[in-house]
């Protein structure tokens, strides 16, 4: 069976997949959830720029999967470092699964990305603990997710900030139409921070992609929905015979 590599969100880490990691080890995969580098013990890498991370997945890649190209599953900022992992290094990979993410960084203009960092690092810059912006940002995100708080604020506030200017810099919007592996799409109806209607054209620019809609479900689906998505995660695996 192709080996299964997830990769977390801006607030997550490797406990984000909880629920998939031993579910799909038991049927069979060999399942690894990495930390993005500084999260968890994995090392910071300098500049903390979308090359940087890319080269440093391809490297964990290597070691878990004994050249045999692997599929990649991203969440939200996972879904992104996959994206760019599959433009800078494709013989690695060998399907997507993008997860309530999109294609680019969201708004496109400087003065949104100005409010988007304003509002994800001014908390930190007032003296708040990770944990204090956990308890309010996880809400907003459809989720009462105990762990999602949790993991969150365990995350380095160095870090946050680092990753928060990362995706920032983030548009494959151009090269969609180039992925040439299987793609599934998964989208949550009730997702304000990667809508469904913006992950369904992201969809409908990749060649063969499929695209999964888990009705009221916000932006923290394998969390929240662990079963609908490790259904869909599986039904994918299963029909390309991954």
């Amino acid at each position: 069976m192709t080996p299964l590599v997830f990769l977390h969100g801006v607030g997550g880490g490797h406990h984000a997949w909880e629920a998939q990691l031993p579910y799909f080890a038991g049927l069979g995969y060999p399942a690894h959830a990495w930390d993005q580098p500084g999260y968890g013990h994995s090392p910071i890498v300098e500049p903390y720029d979308l090359e940087q991370v890319s080269a440093s997945l391809a490297r964990l890649i290597e070691s878990v999967s004994e050249g045999e190209p692997v599929v990649l599953i991203g969440h939200s900022m996972g879904g992104l470092i996959a994206q760019e992992a599959y433009v800078r290094h494709p013989k690695l990979i060998k399907a997507l699964a993008l997860c309530f993410t999109s294609p680019a960084f969201a708004g496109g203009s400087s003065e949104f990305t100005k409010q988007f960092i304003a509002a994800r690092i001014g908390p930190l810059d007032q003296g708040q603990t990770m944990a204090q912006i956990a308890a309010k940002l996880i809400p907003t995100m459809g989720s009462n997710s105990k762990l999602a708080e949790q993991i969150m604020a365990g995350v380095p506030p160095d870090t946050y900030r680092k990753a928060v200017q990362l995706l920032t810099t983030f548009d494959r919007r151009k090269e969609l139409a180039n992925i040439k592996v299987p793609a599934l799409l998964v989208a949550g109806s009730d997702d304000k921070t990667a809508p469904p209607s913006v992950m369904e054209k992201m969809a409908g620019k990749i060649p063969g992609s499929e695209y999964v809609l888990l009705e009221g479900c916000g932006h923290l689906g394998p969390m929240d929905q662990p079963d609908a998505f490790n259904d869909a995660l599986h039904f994918f695996l299963k029909s390309h015979d991954l």
